[in-house]
């Protein structure tokens, strides 16, 4: 499924500089084909940190089905742990795993959500931004917290959002996605732009704060696992 990028093995300073070049190549705009199937995607640690854990769970988009957002498949899959933990370097930690985990799907998504940073980050190029230049797919970035940028107070009830900024640049969106809780950090990946991103999540929520896919994906993922640093 996915197209080579790079090598993974690689210094911090070469994984920097990589980040830059390949920032440069996503796809801000939107480009999706017609969305049957959403994947989420989480990562975990096993054996102190020794083994990534990633998982993918595929839903069924079909939001007139009685069985809308059906889970119709979730791989797991592990490997060893290719790079130490990094500040703002996490997607060449756990990337690797990840790619394992689509090569196993028998399902290919048309929409990937990410536990993780997509162009909110230092040099925009987070986990799910990453992942969406390896498969070439639409992806957004779903993150518990805020790896960096700005923003003003968010609204109190489901659906309030403010811009998340650095310098003069929106670079996700602050969203409280259910009344009164800690919002999430949504942010395009790959392929999508802010307000599709937005209108994916809302579309996706449960009765949870996480939208459906990237909930169900970490409780796969933390079957196990160690904690490890939510902002990605």
């Amino acid at each position: 499924m996915a197209t080579p990028l790079h090598a993974w093995n690689l210094a911090p300073k070469q994984a920097i500089a990589l980040q830059s070049q390949l920032a440069k190549r996503l796809e801000l705009t939107d480009r999706i084909d017609p969305v049957r199937h959403i994947a989420g995607v989480d990562i975990g640690f096993e054996d102190q940190g020794a083994t990534t854990r990633a998982a993918v769970v595929v839903l069924r988009w079909a939001p007139n089905a009685a069985s809308h957002l059906a889970v119709v498949e979730k791989v797991v899959h592990r490997e060893a742990t290719r790079m130490p933990y990094v500040p703002g370097l996490l997607s060449f930690r756990e990337l690797p795993a990840a790619l394992g985990a689509f090569e196993k799907l028998a399902v290919t998504p048309e929409l990937v959500m990410v536990d993780g940073q997509g162009i909110a980050h230092p040099r925009h190029l987070g986990v799910a931004a990453h992942l969406g230049l390896w498969l070439d797919l639409p992806t957004i970035g779903i993150a518990k917290s805020r790896l960096t940028g700005s923003h003003t107070e968010v609204g109190e009830a489901r659906g309030d959002w403010v811009p998340l900024t650095a310098g003069d640049a929106v670079i996700g969106a602050v969203l409280r996605s259910r009344a009164k809780v800690k919002p999430v950090f949504v942010s395009p990946g790959h392929r999508l732009c802010l307000d599709t991103s937005l209108s994916w999540v809302m579309s996706c929520l449960g009765a949870t704060k996480l939208p459906e896919p990237t909930r169900l994906a970490d409780r796969l993922a933390s079957r196990r696992d160690e904690k490890r640093t939510p902002a990605r």
